[in-house]
């Protein structure tokens, strides 16, 4: 039994085989429609969610599968205080798989060393969110042709965001890439990643401030948003808020073939006018996430169609 805690829990090869089928997912999607009938997805989020959490039970709706689950952790007897343990053991005797987004760093892995069923980490505070990079990366080689032989600039909040460290943690692993961190002094990307992930794998990358340095150098721009419930003062969160925000000025700065993704929600760190840009595909981006997600589940699940 496999569980997904990590972007690095799939090698290279597997993850090449997990996006050919999110592509005949996409391409078939009448082939799946029964692949997980009487099969069962719990949804543990004790964050809210929009998009990962729909685009979980999505997935597994669209596999002919059934979903259960709740959304807070108020509406669980986490607010009864039982532990992600005891949970997981529970859920355990009811589904056959289950997706866990929680604030804290490392719950989903205490939830997996317990578990009877695979469980799938969607997210855990400020650390890794391994589904999210997964339709990065199909986003990417669907839009692109390739995961190789980039300049990819990542943009906002470097510190808190989890999207951003696990999309660093997956293309390290591919030759060629090379990175442009933007953001603010104090949302910096964590020393420990520079160090033990960039450094380490020998990953040319600069650091810049300004946005609009880095945007004629860029094949791809990951955007974030700085994220409120990741700050404990509220005066440093209101300054940091607006420090980018791309628009169609900024846009005619970077190539024309420069796509830009976005993990979303957003907030205004890209203004509307942007959507209209054909390099706009952080909508697209949530579509890849129901195909990708539909070929984790199958393969977790050991599901060959």
């Amino acid at each position: 039994m496999r569980h997904l805690m990590s972007p690095l829990d799939f090698s290279v090869e597997e993850l090449e085989q997990l996006l050919d089928l999110a592509s005949d997912i996409e391409a078939n999607p009448q082939k799946y429609a029964h692949a997980c009938a009487g099969k069962k997805l719990a949804t543990l989020f004790y964050e809210p969610s929009t998009r990962t959490r729909l685009s979980h039970e999505a997935a597994m709706l669209n596999l002919g599968g059934s979903i259960m689950g709740f959304s807070s952790a108020d509406s669980s007897s986490a607010a009864k205080g039982e532990s992600v343990s005891d949970t997981i053991r529970t859920i355990s005797c009811y589904a056959d798989i289950c997706a866990m987004r929680h604030p804290k760093e490392g719950a989903p892995m205490v939830a997996c060393q317990h578990s009877s069923i695979p469980v799938i980490n969607a997210g855990d505070g400020g650390h890794q969110h391994p589904t999210q990079t997964l339709t990065d990366l199909m986003t990417i080689r669907s839009l692109k042709g390739h995961l190789d032989n980039m300049t990819i600039g990542l943009c906002g909040d470097l510190k808190f965001g989890r999207t951003v460290h696990s999309l660093i943690h997956a293309l390290v692993r591919y030759p060629g890439i090379r990175f442009i961190l933007i953001s603010p002094e104090e949302l910096r990307l964590p020393g420990y990643i520079r160090h033990d992930v960039l450094d380490k794998n020998e990953v040319p990358y600069e650091e810049v401030v300004r946005l609009e340095d880095a945007l004629p150098k860029l094949d791809l721009l990951y955007m974030t948003r700085v994220q409120k419930e990741r700050f404990f003062n509220e005066d440093d969160y209101v300054r940091m808020k607006d420090f980018y925000i791309l628009d169609a000025a900024k846009m005619k700065l970077a190539p024309e073939d420069m796509y830009v993704l976005h993990p979303l929600p957003r907030v205004n760190e890209i203004s509307t006018e942007v959507d209209k840009d054909p390099r706009a595909a952080y909508f697209k981006q949530m579509q890849y996430g129901v195909y990708v997600r539909m070929a984790l589940i199958l393969t977790l699940l050991e599901i060959e169609v």
